[in-house]
């Protein structure tokens, strides 16, 4: 009788437990998918972040070859820091809402936050998402004012005579040509408007003018001339060295990007006119002579001062829209110092901002 009483006992017991443990269980499984949901989180950051730093690490090889400016690289790293932060965003959000029935169905109290920083970008995923990208460890500058550029052009040249057009310069217009490389910077002037901007930065600048009518440059003491040359010429013609100091006032519209942690201004594509002048030395001059002696082919390279500007100085200007500008300058020192008649060099080309 009293072995019955106890395993009726014990089956009251079991009967009255099995829920507990039953419940207990389910409560112990949910709070594994939840720690699994977190988990895979914490996967989809890693491969997300690791995506994006690989982009990024392809755009500064870009930016190292030359092939974007520095600016164009930033909005390229900003792009894909969106992107990788959009997917993040998506995919955090539905495991969010399978965290939430768990929590809403089994009443697990829980809350994980997702903040992470790493060396190239910032999130928070939540409401809002922010983006900080930089790959020398600092955060996105809340507004830069100063850009960068890389400066070519390339165009003809001439000299400005008085009482002497271009129809009767003794210089071949087609063939007497500058180019121009250089490092700018641009920076904005107006705190709320990108209207005007300060350009500035150095350029190489050289200067050639070549001959015609078989004539040559003769260096003769005090004065530089043209003179016949003895033998058949190919090519008589003299280039300038200048290393220059270019400061421009540069106007035009720009689109205005405004962000929860920054704001940028955006020339790109945009019409723009730039006016002012340039200031510096000239780095040597030389002529280069092709010519034909005795049936033989010759060349000969000579380089000397002959009689041209040490300082250099002048105007200039471009007008555009986006990397591309027509381009002009005007060289208010003479070429030659001590001539009778001073001759001033004047271009007109193209010119790249990049």
């Amino acid at each position: 009788m009293k072995t019955m009483k106890k395993a009726i006992l014990m089956g009251l017991v079991c009967l009255f437990l099995m829920p507990a443990v039953t419940y207990s269980q389910t409560i112990e499984s949910t709070k594994q998918k939840i720690e699994s949901l977190e988990q895979k989180k914490e996967e989809i950051r890693t491969q997300e972040k690791e995506a994006l730093k690989q982009e990024v690490i392809k755009i500064n090889k870009r930016l190292e070859d030359g092939e974007i400016s520095e600016y164009r690289a930033e909005l390229l790293k900003k792009e894909a820091a969106e992107k990788h932060a959009a997917n993040i965003n998506d995919k955090i959000a539905m495991i969010d809402n399978s965290i939430a029935l768990l929590k809403r169905d089994e009443n697990v109290e829980d809350v994980v936050e997702f903040d992470d920083d790493n060396e190239f970008v910032s999130f928070r995923i939540g409401d809002d998402i922010e983006v900080s990208i930089n790959s020398q460890d600092k955060r996105k500058k809340y507004d830069v004012r100063t850009y960068s550029e890389l400066v070519i052009a390339f165009g003809l040249n001439n000299t400005d005579m008085e009482g002497q057009s271009l129809d009767d310069s003794p210089y071949s217009i087609g063939r007497s040509r500058f180019f121009e490389m250089g490092y700018s910077w641009k920076t904005r002037l107006l705190r709320n408007s990108n209207a005007v901007r300060l350009k500035y930065g150095f350029s190489f600048q050289f200067n050639g003018l070549r001959a015609n009518d078989n004539m040559y440059f003769v260096d003769n003491g005090e004065t530089t001339d043209l003179e016949l040359y003895p033998h058949p010429l190919k090519k008589a013609k003299l280039r300038m060295d200048n290393l220059v100091v270019p400061v421009y006032f540069e106007f035009g519209p720009s689109r205005k990007i405004e962000r929860q942690n920054y704001i940028r201004y955006s020339s790109r594509g945009k019409f723009k006119v730039g006016i002012g002048g340039y200031a510096g030395v000239n780095l040597g001059t030389r002529q280069k002579l092709k010519y034909t002696e005795n049936g033989d082919k010759e060349k000969d390279k000579i380089k000397r001062s002959y009689n041209t500007s040490n300082v250099i100085y002048g105007l200039a200007a471009y007008v555009g829209g986006g990397d591309v500008s027509a381009y002009f300058k005007y060289d208010l020192n003479p070429v030659f110092t001590d001539n009778a008649v001073d001759e001033y060099m004047m271009s007109f080309g193209l010119r790249f901002d990049l």
